[in-house]
C-alpha cells in the first residue's frame, strides 16, 4: 500500500530536450510496427478535420431551415453529406483504432519480453540492492504506463491539437469577430480550471492516502488478533483505527470545500465566460452582422475547443508521466547482464569432473563492503568427494557455496574446478554441472512434474519417474488422485517439507550434475522425514562431488572431510572421528552439545 502511494506520488519529470530524445528510444520497440503507426496518425489527422465539419453543417441546417441558405441545398441533401460523413468518420475511426492497437499491444508485448529477460539475466546482486516489489511495478505499472501513451494518450494528444488548431482556424473564417472575442476570455478561464482541478486532485489524493492508513490498521489488527486479544490491546487499537478516521473526514472536509468551490467556479466563471460569449453572438445576430447558423457553428466550436485546451492539460500530464515510466524502464534495460537469455540455452558443451579448489579467497558482499565476509579461504575438494562445512551463523558458509556458483565476483584469491578458474567458463555452460538442493525448498506453482522438470526441461517420462523413485518420492507422488499431474500450489504450499525436499532432490537427480551443493537440507524436518530425505540425499550424492553445509552433525558423519568456517578462516579440518578427538576444538564442543543434548531429550 505504502509503495503504491509512492509511485502515485513521485514527481513528473522536467521535460527537456535532452529527456525527450532519450525517451524515445522507447520507440525502438515500435519500429518493426512503424507503417501500422504512420498510417494510424495519418487517419487520426483525417478524422480530426472530418469531425471539425459537424459544428458547421449543424449551423448550415439552420440556416437552410431558414432559407438563408447561400448554396441552394435543401435539408435533404445536407442529410445526405451528413450520412456520407459519417460512414467515412466510422470507417476511419475503426481502422485507426485497430491499427494503433496492433501497435502499442504488440510493441508493448515486446517492451515486457525485452525488461523481463533482462531482470532474469541480471546477477543476484542487482536483486540484493533492488526490491522486489520496485521490479515487479516497473514490470507492471510503468509498462502500463508506456500502453496507455503508445494506445491512447499519445493519439488523443494530437488529436486534441488537431481538433485545437482547425477549430480556431474555422473561426478565424467563419466569425472573426468573435474568435477574437472567444480568444481573450475562454482559455485564460478553462486553463484557470485545470489548475484548480490539479489542486483539487492532490486534495482528494491525502483523503485516499489517509484512508489507505486506516485500512492498514484494520489490516494489520485482523491479521494479528490473537496478539491484541492476548496483551489485551483492543483499546488501542480503537484509539488509534479511531484517530486515523478522525484524519480521513478532515481531509474528506478539506477536499468536499474545495469541491463546493471549484462547482461554484465552474457555474460562475466557466458558464459566465461562456454565456458572456453567447451573448455578443447574439448582438451580432440582432444586427445582421451573423447568421444564427453561423452563431449555432460558433457555440459547438468554442465548446470542442474548450474540450481540447482541458484534454492538452491532462494528456500532457499523462505523457509527462509516460516519459517518467520510460527513465525507469531504461535503467533496467541498461543494466549489464550476466547471461544472454537467448543464447543461455544453447551455451556450449562442458565437461566437468567435479575438482575443486579455493585459494585464498577474500570476499565481501556488494552491499555491505565494511564486512569482510571471507579472510583467506582455502581448501580443496577431489571429484567424487564429500566434504561438510560447519560453523555458526555469519561464519560464511553458505557465501562459500553462492561463491562456486559465481553468484558474486571475488575480490581477492581464486576457485579453480578442474584446475580452471571459474571465471574462464562460460557462465550457463558451467551452471548446468551444479545442482542445489536449500534447506527451505520454494516449488514453482505448477505440477509435481513441472518442478521436477525444471532440472532437465527435455526430460523424457522414465527419466522423471525414474528420478522420482531415486528420491524416494515416487510413492507419495502416487498416493496423490492426479500423481505426477497434482498441483503443488504457491511455493509448494501443498506439500509438506519432507515432500518438498524430496521434490527438489528428484529435480537434481534429474539435472545429473558433476557438483552438488547442500544447504542445511534437512535440518527442518522431523525425524521420520529426515531419515527418508536423507536416504534420498544418499543417493543423490553417490559418485558426485558434493558439499554440504550442516548445522546437525550427525548427517555429516560419513563424509570425507568435514570443514569448520569460523569469521570467515578455516580453523579446523578433518574427519569426524579425527576431529571429535581435538579436545579443545570448535567441532569437538558442537558434536558434545549436540549430541549430549540429543540423548537428554
Amino acid at each position: 500500500m505504502a509503495q503504491r502511494r509512492k509511485n502515485a506520488d513521485e514527481p513528473l519529470p522536467k521535460l527537456s530536450r535532452e529527456k525527450l530524445r532519450e525517451a524515445m528510444q522507447i520507440f525502438r520497440f515500435i519500429r518493426p510496427y512503424r507503417w501500422s503507426l504512420f498510417l494510424g496518425l495519418l487517419l487520426l489527422f483525417l478524422s480530426s478535420l472530418v469531425f471539425m465539419v459537424f459544428p458547421y453543417l449543424a449551423g448550415l441546417m439552420v440556416d437552410v431551415a431558414q432559407g438563408k441558405a447561400e448554396w441552394g441545398l435543401t435539408l435533404g441533401d445536407l442529410g445526405l453529406v451528413l450520412l456520407g460523413i459519417l460512414i467515412i468518420q466510422g470507417s476511419f475511426s475503426y481502422a485507426r483504432v485497430m491499427l494503433f492497437a496492433r501497435v502499442s499491444e504488440k510493441g508493448i508485448a515486446d517492451v515486457r519480453r525485452a525488461v523481463y529477460d533482462k531482470m532474469i539475466s541480471l546477477p543476484v546482486v542487482f536483486f540484493e540492492k533492488s526490491r522486489v516489489g520496485e521490479l515487479v511495478s516497473r514490470l507492471t505499472a510503468d509498462v502500463e504506463k508506456l500502453y496507455s501513451a503508445f494506445s491512447i494518450t499519445l493519439a488523443e494528444f494530437l488529436r486534441q491539437v488537431i481538433i485545437l488548431v482547425a477549430g480556431i482556424i474555422f473561426l478565424g473564417i467563419t466569425t472573426p469577430e468573435l474568435a477574437l472575442i472567444m480568444l481573450a476570455t475562454f482559455p485564460v478561464v478553462v486553463i484557470s480550471a485545470m489548475f484548480f482541478g490539479r489542486y483539487i486532485r492532490k486534495l482528494s489524493k491525502k483523503r485516499q492516502e489517509e484512508l489507505a492508513n486506516s485500512n492498514t490498521i484494520v489490516s494489520e489488527t485482523m491479521q494479528t488478533i490473537q496478539t491484541v486479544k492476548a496483551f489485551t490491546n483492543e483499546w488501542f487499537e480503537s484509539r488509534r483505527y479511531g484517530s486515523s478516521i478522525d484524519k480521513v473526514v478532515r481531509f474528506a472536509m478539506q477536499y468536499a470545500r474545495g469541491r463546493a468551490i471549484f462547482a461554484a467556479f465552474i457555474i460562475v466563471i466557466l458558464f459566465g465566460a461562456l454565456f458572456f460569449i453567447i451573448w455578443q453572438g447574439a448582438n451580432l445576430l440582432q444586427r445582421g452582422d451573423i447568421t444564427a447558423g453561423d452563431l449555432i457553428a460558433f457555440v459547438s466550436y468554442t465548446a470542442i475547443i474548450g474540450g481540447a485546451i482541458a484534454g492538452l492539460g491532462n494528456f500532457y500530464t499523462e505523457l509527462l508521466g509516460a516519459i517518467g515510466a520510460t527513465e525507469r524502464v531504461r535503467d533496467i534495460l541498461k543494466q549489464e547482464d550476466e547471461v544472454e537469455v537467448r543464447k543461455s540455452e544453447s551455451a556450449p558443451g562442458l565437461s566437468i569432473l567435479g575438482d575443486i579448489r579455493y585459494e585464498d579467497v577474500h570476499f565481501h558482499y556488494p552491499t555491505r563492503e565494511d564486512v569482510e565476509v571471507l579472510k583467506g579461504i582455502s581448501f580443496s575438494v577431489k571429484a567424487g568427494q564429500k566434504v561438510a562445512l560447519v560453523g555458526s551463523s555469519g561464519a560464511g558458509k553458505s557465501t562459500i557455496v553462492q561463491l562456486l556458483l559465481r553468484f558474486y565476483d571475488l575480490q581477492g584469491g581464486d576457485i579453480l574446478v578442474d584446475g580452471r578458474s571459474i571465471r574462464e567458463f562460460d557462465i550457463s555452460a558451467y551452471r548446468r554441472h551444479i545442482a542445489v538442493v536449500p534447506q527451505e525448498v520454494l516449488l514453482f506453482g505448477g505440477t509435481i512434474r513441472e518442478n521436477i522438470l525444471y532440472g532437465r526441461p527435455d526430460a523424457t517420462e522414465e527419466e522423471v519417474i525414474e528420478a522420482a523413485r531415486q528420491a524416494n518420492a515416487l510413492d507419495f507422488i502416487r498416493s496423490f488422485p492426479d500423481g505426477l499431474e497434482t498441483l503443488v500450489g504457491e511455493r509448494g504450499v501443498k506439500l509438506s517439507g519432507g515432500q518438498r525436499q524430496r521434490i527438489a532432490i528428484a529435480r537434481a537427480i534429474l539435472k545429473d550434475p558433476a557438483i552438488l551443493l547442500l544447504d542445511e537440507a534437512t535440518s527442518s524436518l522431523d525425524a521420520e522425514s529426515e531419515k527418508v530425505v536423507q536416504d534420498a540425499l544418499n543417493t543423490l550424492m553417490e559418485g558426485r562431488t558434493s558439499i554440504i553445509i550442516a548445522h546437525r552433525l550427525a548427517t555429516i558423519r560419513e563424509v570425507d572431510c568435514i570443514y569448520v568456517i569460523d569469521q570467515g578462516r578455516v580453523i579446523e579440518q578433518g574427519t569426524h572421528e579425527q576431529l571429535s578427538l581435538l579436545e579443545n576444538g570448535m567441532y569437538n564442543n558442537l558434536a558434545r552439545l549436540q549430541f549430549e543434548g540429543a540423548i537428554g531429550n
